[in-house]
């Protein structure tokens, strides 16, 4: 049943951007309203709750603004886009899994590495790599690959290995992703072309894991690591592999900014239609097309059940969002931030600070960029696009890092059995180096450009 009402939701929003009109406006108002109501019976921890305040909220400044209540399931739309990224997601991990670009990966990580640091420069390197297309699933995959070189080390240190390595390269893979949904929000919202900040995301990224990269060489260079075996076996395979990678996203990065130039639907419907198609397409490259339907409809059907905490909190934080746009309380945060206008360095700031915060009150950051991008609208055209791009992007994925209500720290955290809380601990200060230095770029580069 949530397989079929999920489905169902995503195809009238596909429907919508081509069909306008109230039938399919109320249609899809009822569809998200079922969705709602069926994904509360099954939305679990930090999403059942935040989705019940938020729910709760949104429906207090409804009657409160005195709408029609016929009007009421209109205003779940804002998130839809949001909500099919996740819902096509699993077609790419499926490619990921057929095409055996994990193991390979994998494999690689495992052997040959002499001592920590060249194993966290290694894992670094993949887990960077298979993020980019296996999204959250990566964390899990690397955990279990890097248990039997890291055995011999205690737990705090083996703990902060993982937590180090592997979250700072997630969210730095995050940063520059064209399948991240940061990245196609923010777009959507700033109107600027992704091939215009891709240049400044690598350069961050790039930057950020050098910085990692060489505390982490003091850090760890004394520590042996047992190794599974002398070398990599098939290192031409590997390496094959790496380059099936980089293509696949340069093909997919190139057919989403075509249909953004084309349709002009915004950056994120074009990346939701298009990653079925071009995932499908690389697999009949491969020539593994029926395994890859199989498989992938599989995975798709057990991804899409488990959507519910997403449904229920990201409606509902439509619906608040949506009623607080319209309401008194929306002047006056609006008035916070129009102020600092005048000096955009303490926009930036401000900006940082407010993710900051937002993290460690259970706001996902998707929920925390919405309702921001709510306050920023009318000033949209008094703030540089591309410096302001830069810094809702960074500080945004910078809570993959350290908020314990994230779901990366809380997979982790699963993982190894700790406490979410010190796995942010152990980060806190390499993300907020991160946001300060987005920040000092983006008004760099608004000084020198604009």
């Amino acid at each position: 049943m949530r397989v079929f009402i999920y489905t169902s939701v995503v195809m009238l929003y596909v429907v919508s951007q081509f069909v306008s009109g109230s039938v399919i406006r109320y249609s899809i108002g009822i569809m998200a309203m079922a969705a709602l109501i069926v994904s509360a019976f099954y939305a679990r921890g930090v999403y059942a709750i935040s989705g019940a305040v938020f729910f709760g909220i949104g429906t207090i400044l409804f009657f409160y603004n005195d709408y029609p209540w016929h009007t009421f399931i209109l205003h779940f739309e804002q998130v839809l886009g949001l909500l099919s990224l996740f819902f096509v997601l699993p077609f790419m991990n499926s490619l990921i899994r057929v095409g055996r670009y994990d193991q390979n990966l994998s494999l690689w990580l495992q052997r040959g590495a002499t001592n920590a640091s060249a194993l966290y420069r290694r894992s670094f390197s993949v887990c960077h790599l298979l993020g980019l297309f296996l999204n959250i699933a990566t964390v899990p995959l690397l955990v279990k690959s890097l248990r039997v070189a890291l055995r011999e080390f205690q737990k705090q240190i083996a703990d902060k290995f993982y937590t180090q390595n592997l979250l700072r390269a997630y969210a730095l893979c995050l940063t520059w992703s064209p399948m991240e949904v940061m990245i196609s929000t923010t777009i959507d919202i700033t109107h600027v072309r992704y091939y215009m900040i891709l240049p400044i995301l690598l350069f961050m990224a790039i930057v950020m894991a050098g910085v990692d990269w060489i505390f982490s060489s003091y850090k760890y260079r004394h520590l042996p690591v047992t190794s599974s075996g002398p070398h990599v076996e098939y290192p031409k395979q590997v390496y094959q592999k790496v380059i099936q990678l980089l293509a696949m996203l340069l093909i997919f990065i190139f057919i989403v900014s075509l249909l953004q130039h084309v349709l002009h639907k915004g950056f994120l419907f074009s990346v939701v239609i298009s990653l079925v198609p071009v995932s499908l397409l690389w697999a009949m490259l491969m020539r593994k097309t029926k395994r890859y339907i199989v498989i992938a409809v599989q995975h798709w059907k057990e991804r899409t059940k488990g959507l519910a905490n997403y449904f229920f909190m990201f409606l509902s934080a439509g619906l608040c969002v949506e009623m607080l746009s319209h309401s008194r309380l929306r002047d006056a945060l609006e008035a916070v931030f129009q102020i600092e206008t005048e000096q955009t360095i303490w926009l930036y700031i401000m900006i940082g600070a407010y993710f900051l915060v937002t993290s460690f009150f259970g706001f996902h950051p998707l929920v925390a960029l919405t309702l921001l991008a709510s306050l920023l609208r009318p000033m949209l055209p008094m703030i540089p696009a591309v410096p302001l791009s830069i810094v809702l992007i960074c500080c945004s994925l910078a809570t993959v890092m350290y908020s314990p209500y994230n779901l990366s720290v809380s997979i982790l955290a699963e993982e190894l059995k700790a406490n979410p809380y010190r796995i942010g601990i152990w980060n806190i200060w390499f993300a907020i180096s991160y946001m300060a230095i987005s920040i000092f770029i983006a008004f760099m580069i608004e000084k020198i450009l604009y």
